[in-house]
Formats: structure tokens, sequence, C-alpha cells
């Protein structure tokens, strides 16, 4: 069995909510991947253009993939952070501007 870390459990919303965010992250990855190679390939078969472009083509939609996969899972909140990217723990700051009370106009009054 493996060892459990104090305080790391997950609820299976959250592994859920991990699984489909991976999932999105994969499957755009690959239609920004298949988007580039052809962009890029199409002319080299259409105009008969070096192979070499297609190498070019296939290393192109890699690295879309890369990126593309990068941006999706970057973008998704951390475990313990909320999505203001705060820990759970802490408040966030209230606007110096802002009344101190519902129905009263400034902090003094």
């Amino acid at each position: 069995m493996g060892r459990r870390i104090v305080g790391t459990t997950r609820g299976n919303a959250e592994r859920d909510a991990i699984t489909v965010e991976i999932g999105f992250a994969l499957l755009t990855g690959a239609f920004a991947a298949a988007l580039v190679y052809g962009v890029v390939a199409v002319p080299v078969w259409y105009f008969d253009l070096p192979d070499a472009l297609r190498r070019i083509a296939a290393v192109a939609a890699c690295l879309a993939f890369v990126a593309r996969v990068v941006q999706v899972l970057w973008r998704f909140p951390r475990p313990g952070r909320g999505p203001t990217g705060q820990l759970s723990g802490q408040r966030p700051e209230k606007p110096a501007d802002q009344p101190s009370q519902p129905g009263r106009t400034s902090p003094d009054s």
C-alpha cells in the first residue's frame, strides 16, 4: 500500500476535475497539433515542395501540442489554492477605498 501524507487527501470531485482537465488539455493539444501540421504540410504536398518542410511541420506540431497542454494545465488551480491563487486559509485583503460596513459612505462615518 502507498504511504499517505497528512493533509494531502483529495476528494472524488477534485480527482474528477483533475482528470477532466488533463483530458481537455490532451484533446485540445492534439487538435492544435493537427491544425498546425495541416497548415504547414498541406502546401508541401500540394505544391510539391521539399520534404524537409514536412519534418518542420512535424516539429511545429509537437511544439504546438506541448504548448497547449502546458497552457491549459498551468491555468488549473493547484490543490490548496483557491481560484485567486491564495492559500485556502488566507483572507483576501480589502481594498482601501471600500466602506467597512454596508450603507456607509466612508470608513470614518
